[in-house]
This record gives C-alpha cells, structure tokens and sequence, in this order.
C-alpha cells in the first residue's frame, strides 16, 4: 500500500515551493477507512469505495472510490474518484499543502502523476488551478492545461509565502 507515501511525494513535488514532507510521515501506519472494500485477485485489484478515508501521519485523502492495481513485476498504479477527491499534507516548515481533482492517476513505476477535472494545487494562498495538471516527478516537470479555446489555466503566486522558513 505504498499509495500515501507515493502520492505524498507527488504532492509535495508538485508544490509551489522548495520544500519536503515531515519526516515521519512515510514511517507512521495507513489507515484507510471506507463503506465497503474488494479484492479481485484475478485482476490483481483492490478498490475501496464509499466516503474513502485515507490518513498517514500528516497526510490525509478524501475520495469516493480509490482502486490500486498490483502488477507483476511492477509497481502498483493508483486511481481516486470524487467530486473532488482530495489531499492534504503539512509540509516541513509547517506550510500545508492541498490538492483536488475529480480523478487523480499515479503511476509508481514511472511516477507520473495526472490530476483532471477541476484540478487544483494550493499552498496556503498560492495556488493553480486547471482541467488538467500532470507532474512527473523523475523530470520535476508541472504542466496545467485548459479544454477550450477561450480556457485560461489560472496560477496566483504569494511571494512572501513560498518562501521557506
């Protein structure tokens, strides 16, 4: 279940600034609340559904359906639903971090990250907002994009924030 530490990581990379998780967040248990949970071991699934909580020391995931997808050989691919689903992280420094989208799709394995439908990224009261944001980590490449001709991805930037402590 390395969805948390994963899409933490991504959450943070994706930030507005230059600074790292709490430490201990990856070491403390996931618990994962939800209405109910499968397990198809053929497809090599496990979805969780209904109200899906999801804390790991300062992080925590709110969506209605998540589905992790175990390959052979491979690391696992994560997808949340919701209208949004959300996430929440304090960062070091104590600045929080808070993400939504109507889907969110992680790979592990290539650590690509794919917020779409009413995407945001927020940092205290920076923020950008899109219908689509992707980030790959390996490359630390950010890319918020529009549907429409007259679509404008909005981004607001509060210097004095950013900047670490």
């Amino acid at each position: 279940m390395n969805f948390i530490k994963k899409i933490a990581i991504c959450s943070l990379l994706l930030s507005l600034s230059n600074v790292y998780a709490l430490e201990n967040d990856s070491t403390q248990p996931i618990s994962i609340e939800s209405t109910s949970q499968d397990f198809d071991m053929l497809k090599n699934t496990i979805t969780f559904n209904g109200n899906v909580i999801i804390t790991q020391g300062t992080i925590k995931i709110n969506a209605d359906k998540v589905v992790v997808l175990r390959q052979e050989g491979k690391k696992e691919i994560i997808n949340a639903y919701g209208k949004p689903m959300k996430f929440h992280q304090i960062l070091e420094g104590g600045k929080p971090i808070d993400g939504q989208g109507n889907t969110a799709h992680y790979d592990l394995g290539s650590e690509f990250l794919t917020l779409t439908g009413n995407a945001q990224l927020k940092q205290l009261d920076s923020f950008v907002k899109a219908n689509k944001i992707t980030y790959d980590v390996k490359k630390q490449q950010l890319k918020a994009t529009k549907k429409g001709k007259s679509a404008r991805v909005k981004t607001v930037l509060i210097p004095t924030q950013l900047q670490s402590k």
